[in-house]
């Protein structure tokens, strides 16, 4: 779908009305922006003009990358042919839409910001979403082009069919791929676009996990200001640091954790095509990797399955572990400092918010807080008529900064940005020294005989059961309470499933926390419903427990 460079933004783009929009905060020197920025030109261009494209930057690990290690004039080098393939071959002008789908790679990455510096939005797609999931943002963002590892073809080839906007699919990935085709005849010199710091250059869609995908709007701006503010602020990313982690890129938390942050400080990054334990376990000291990212399920995982290994892998090459993209519980931070002698850096962000906004560095971490606002943005706890609360009371948690939520063409935009701030559905705590602590998502309270009890804290009590894995935590409907506490839980490998089991996790919650928060209802599954990115699915979970059948997730 063409678009024309010289509409006003809000009718190219398709932004909220200005009513709706969120406040930005960039009155801050490391928020100062000129007016036109290309993103890529603070990302790479730079590091190859100060003289440093010898510098190493992206590892590769999979199929499509096997032993792969590029320098910074390399990811260059393959960005502007493909910027120039894009342009001169493929017909995209500024603002056009493109569809990502492939599991993390150097290749990928190269595609992103050519796309970028091209002028174009990226609209990056999980790679495990099937046909039917494919056609909703294919539509929703009125895509004309994709690019497609080669083995992910056919699902997006099924989609196409109902989504006749998506005009050309190219491929890539294999030794004849049609992008390496058309790359070896393209030019290695392409000057970035002159595209205005507000140009809308990447739709990312929410997972999903409370209903339709939400297309989320973010520009070439908002790219640079995570990067000074989280990543410069918060994880202080060096030259020298190595980046892993199992988010995929699609994923925003990815984003900035394996691509934005490491290129903006001139660091190195290691994009693993697969992420389990095993993966990162042999990894993380074969590539001397310094930050890691990724969820505290993953971290738990990493865990158990070191805990099984002789010798166990050498994870010392680790500064800095950050979780997010679901609540940390207190076990897992503890479990993880005793292994490694580190504490997880635990944060929350939104992809309505492009990334961490609040979460404490290294010297400041509070165990089993989220932390403090990140510099550059504003939070604070409200209540029900949008005022703030005294410290120390439970409310919904607010926030402002240099980003903020725009959705693409979405009526829900009004139920997330209330008086200019970004309203994010979680409930917080905010102590008075400043540090801010979850409760849980706002729909996630269960209300029982009168008590709220947060689902999360006792998903937190429960995983610090020497003999539960996993466990989520939800509310089913009682007739005498209303609601009750239920809890799904995942065993470790060899506990037999019993009735004083279920005794003896019922008492350990209440001698570890308030009794009347404790799981009047356990089930035991195989397996807890999760998206890719690893989120917890409490929404089937709910589905489960008020249907009246314990179907396995």
């Amino acid at each position: 779908m063409e678009k024309s460079a010289h509409l006003d933004p809000f009718t190219r783009d398709n932004l909220p009305p200005p009513d709706l929009m969120p406040d930005f905060l960039l009155d801050q020197a490391h928020l100062d922006f000129p007016e036109r920025i290309n993103a890529v030109s603070e990302l790479l261009d730079r590091w190859i003009i100060g003289g440093q494209g010898d510098r190493p930057c992206l590892f590769g690990s999979g199929l499509i990358a096997p032993g792969l290690a590029w320098s910074y004039a390399d990811l260059a080098g393959k960005v502007n042919r493909i910027a120039n393939v894009l342009v001169q071959e493929l017909g995209m002008l500024p603002g056009n839409r493109v569809l990502l789908r492939s599991a993390n790679s150097p290749m990928l990455v190269a595609i992103y910001l050519a796309i970028l510096k091209a002028g174009g939005v990226v609209v990056a797609t999980m790679p495990l979403l099937r046909a039917r999931e494919l056609v909703y943002p294919l539509e929703k963002a009125q895509v004309s082009l994709a690019f497609a590892d080669h083995r992910l073809l056919e699902d997006l080839q099924i989609a196409q069919q109902s989504a006749p906007c998506l005009k050309r699919i190219v491929t890539f990935g294999s030794a004849d791929g049609a992008l390496e085709t058309l790359m070896e005849q393209a030019s290695p010199d392409f000057i970035a676009v002159d595209t205005a710091a507000e140009d809308c250059c990447l739709i990312g869609f929410t997972s999903g996990t409370t209903g339709q995908p939400k297309g989320t709007m973010h520009n070439h701006r908002d790219l640079i200001a995570i990067c000074r503010c989280y990543g410069a602020k918060v994880l202080k990313a060096k030259a020298s640091d190595v980046f892993i982690g199992s988010p995929p890129l699609a994923f925003t938390f990815g984003l900035g954790g394996l691509v934005l942050f490491p290129l903006h400080a001139g660091a190195s990054s290691v994009l693993l095509e697969r992420v389990g334990p095993d993966d990162l376990l042999a990894a993380i000291p074969a590539y001397g990797a310094t930050i890691c990212f990724t969820a505290p399920t993953a971290y738990r995982a990493i865990l158990l399955k070191r805990g099984q290994m002789t010798p166990q892998p050498d994870l010392s090459s680790l500064r800095c572990c950050v979780s997010a993209g679901e609540a940390l519980p207190k076990a897992t931070f503890d479990a993880w400092e005793d292994a490694t002698g580190l504490q997880l850096m635990d944060g929350i962000g939104a992809t309505e918010m492009l990334h961490i906004f609040i979460g404490a560095p290294q010297e400041k971490i509070r165990p089993g807080s989220t932390g403090l606002v990140v510099p550059g943005y504003e939070a604070k706890v409200i209540g029900t008529d949008g005022e703030e609360l005294p410290r120390g009371t439970i409310g919904a948690l607010a926030v402002r900064g240099p980003t903020g939520c725009r959705y693409l063409s979405d009526e829900r935009q009004k139920n997330y940005v209330k008086n200019g701030w970004n309203v994010t559905g979680d409930s917080f705590m905010q102590d008075g020294d400043g540090y801010f602590w979850y409760q849980a998502r706002s729909d996630d309270m269960i209300v029982s005989a009168g008590y709220n009890i947060a689902g999360p804290e006792v998903e937190a009590s429960l995983l610090a059961h020497p003999m539960v894995a996993e466990c989520g935590v939800v509310g089913a409907a009682d007739a005498e309470r209303g609601m009750v506490v239920k809890a799904y839980c995942v065993l470790k490998p060899g506990v037999e499933v019993s009735d004083a089991l279920i005794k003896t996790l019922q008492d350990h919650v209440k001698a570890d926390i308030a009794p009347y928060k404790y799981p009047r209802q356990i089930a035991f599954v195989d397996r807890l419903p999760r998206t890719e990115t690893g989120k917890l699915q409490r929404f089937a979970l709910r589905q489960m427990a008020n249907s009246g059948q314990e179907t396995k997730p």
